[in-house]
């Protein structure tokens, strides 16, 4: 009868061990993938706020010419095309330009 109970208790202790690591590895991978989750959704949410911005701002021209006459024309200067640069690249090309220019 004492080793039956002994058996008996070893074998409860043993599956309860058991259960509780598997268990502990599933909610460990769970976790992982909420945190992954949450990552995408802030990027996501980033995303939206940065549309939304632009949305507002193209979609009012006249909101940004009330702001350009609120400056005063003689604080505003357009700028020239030259000054527009699509990349880095061309931006070290001019500059290395001028350098060779003034030397």
């Amino acid at each position: 009868m004492l080793k039956l109970k002994i058996i008996v208790s070893v074998l409860i202790f043993s599956f309860l061990l058991i259960s509780t690591s598997t268990i502990k590895n599933q909610t460990r991978e769970i976790e992982k993938k909420i945190f992954s989750l949450n990552n995408k959704i802030l990027n996501k949410e980033k995303d939206l706020n940065e549309s939304q911005l632009d949305f507002s701002y193209l979609t009012s021209p006249s909101m940004i010419e009330k702001k350009i006459e609120y400056l005063d024309i003689k604080n505003y200067f357009p700028m020239n095309y030259s000054n527009i640069f699509l990349s880095i690249s061309n931006f070290l090309e001019l500059e290395n330009k001028y350098a060779i220019q003034k030397n």
